[in-house]
Formats: structure tokens, sequence, C-alpha cells
């Protein structure tokens, strides 16, 4: 590949991820990107995290990510994140792992996934739609995990761990969670997937 070609591809790539990286600023601060309930909200913003890691690579999936994990702590200090804001003042460090270095890790292991599965002549076709399943379910097991890691032992939490009788972080995960998780992992499927199978073929066309 000459220097030109390479050149070409690099600014493309910048071009996408630019583009993603918007999307997903608008989505996480407009009704576009969540579907509220009481205490967690139901994120669509996984979607363009888990396009920019199939269409652009590891690396845009990351910038993606960290632009989605630095926009939710940011609505955290501003007071505007419900739950994340109330753990921002126990623990401005764990939340800023729980909320930024864990949706950095989402975007990037999404990457890696799909690319491992796409070289599998078989699962070339499919391997958008579970590239695209696998951010969701990664943003709430990284998210959760860290989540419970950091403030499970907080009075906060055990009000509420208490509250719906969860009596352990496993249970509690679960409870939390629930249908919303499911939401998540059905959108981001469908939607991410088949967005990331029609970009793929556009930009490795054009």
């Amino acid at each position: 590949m000459s220097t030109s070609n390479t050149k070409r591809i690099n600014v493309k790539k910048l071009v996408e991820t630019a583009v993603l990286i918007a999307i997903v600023l608008v989505m996480g601060n407009t009704i576009l990107g969540t579907i509220q309930t009481p205490l967690l909200s139901v994120s669509l913003v996984t979607i363009p995290v888990a396009v920019a890691a199939i269409v652009v690579g590891p690396i845009g999936g990351l910038c993606c990510g960290m632009a989605f994990g630095i926009n939710s702590f940011i609505r955290a200090v501003m007071g505007l994140g419900g739950m994340t804001t109330v753990l921002f003042g126990i623990n401005p460090v764990g939340m800023f792992v729980t909320a930024v270095i864990m949706r950095c890790l989402v975007g990037y292991l999404v990457g890696i996934i799909f690319r491992a599965l796409k070289e599998k002549a078989h699962l070339s076709k499919i391997s958008y739609y579970i590239g695209a399943l696998c951010a969701p379910l990664l943003n709430t097991l990284l998210f959760m995990t860290s989540l419970c890691l950091f403030f499970y032992n907080t009075d906060y939490i055990q009000e509420i761990a208490n509250g719906k009788g969860a009596t352990n972080p496993i249970l509690f995960v679960i409870i939390l969670v629930g249908i919303q998780g499911v939401i998540e992992a059905i959108t981001g499927t469908i939607i991410g997937g088949s967005v990331a199978l029609v970009l793929d073929k556009i930009s490795k066309n054009s």
C-alpha cells in the first residue's frame, strides 16, 4: 500500500471517529441516548461506541468509549447524573474509574472481539451483531463490577440493596439492571449490528 493510500485511510478513520464521537455526545446529552428509569438509565450510547469499534477498529472504539465516559462523568460532577452524582460525592476517583476507564475498555474490547470473529469465515456476517451485542453487555458488566468494587459497602448502595432485598453483590446487580439490561442488549444488537454492517461496506467501497 502506498504512502498516499495509507494517509487517505488514516484521515478517513479520523473523520469517522470524529463523527461517531459527535453522535455519542449528542446522544449522551439528549433524550436520544437514554430511556430514563428511577435509578439507572437504559443507555443507547453504546450503539455508536460499538459502531466505531467495528468500523474504525479498537482505537476508534476506545475513543468513542472515552467520550461516552467523560460525558457521563461530567454530568455526574454537574449534578445531572442521578445515582452517579451521589456516587461522585462519595468517591470521585471510584466514579471516574467506573464512568470513564470502564467505558474506554468497552470500546476497545468490542473492537478486539469483532476483529477476532471477523477473521473466521463462517462468522463473518454475524460478527457485526455479536460485536454490537458485546457493547451493552460489557458496558453493564464492567460498570456494575466497578460500581460494586468501589461502592457496594457504602451506606447509599446498601440502602438500595436492602430495599430491593439484595443480600449480595451479584443479586444486587441482577435486580438493579433487570429488564433495562435486556432492552439495552436487544436494541444495541439490532441497531448497532445493522448500522455497523452497512457502514463498514460503504467505508470499504469508498
